[in-house]
């Protein structure tokens, strides 16, 4: 079974300065965890508040989806980060 991301669900944690979200496979949950900065770079300009961090993972849900694929095809672990 190939990696899905079937639960939109997603995290910020201001103290670490990141979004986790869930992928799924037949072995369990995968952690995926992106870094706030890279979320601004992809956005352009981003205020790091709680609800502009999730927005802008919310507008480029589909490319950190792709970035996440690849990486656990490289490669499965538990927990990734995006960085």
């Amino acid at each position: 079974m190939a990696l899905s991301f079937p639960n939109p669900s997603r995290s910020y944690d201001a103290a670490r300065h990141c979004v986790s979200f869930w992928g799924y496979d037949n072995t369990g949950e995968i952690t995926f965890v992106i870094d706030e900065a890279l979320l601004s770079a992809l956005s352009g300009s981003m205020k790091f508040d709680e609800s502009s961090v999730l927005a802008a993972f919310d507008r480029h849900r589909d490319q950190i989806l792709t970035l996440a694929r690849k990486l656990y095809s490289a490669g499965r672990q538990n927990k990734y980060t995006i960085c």
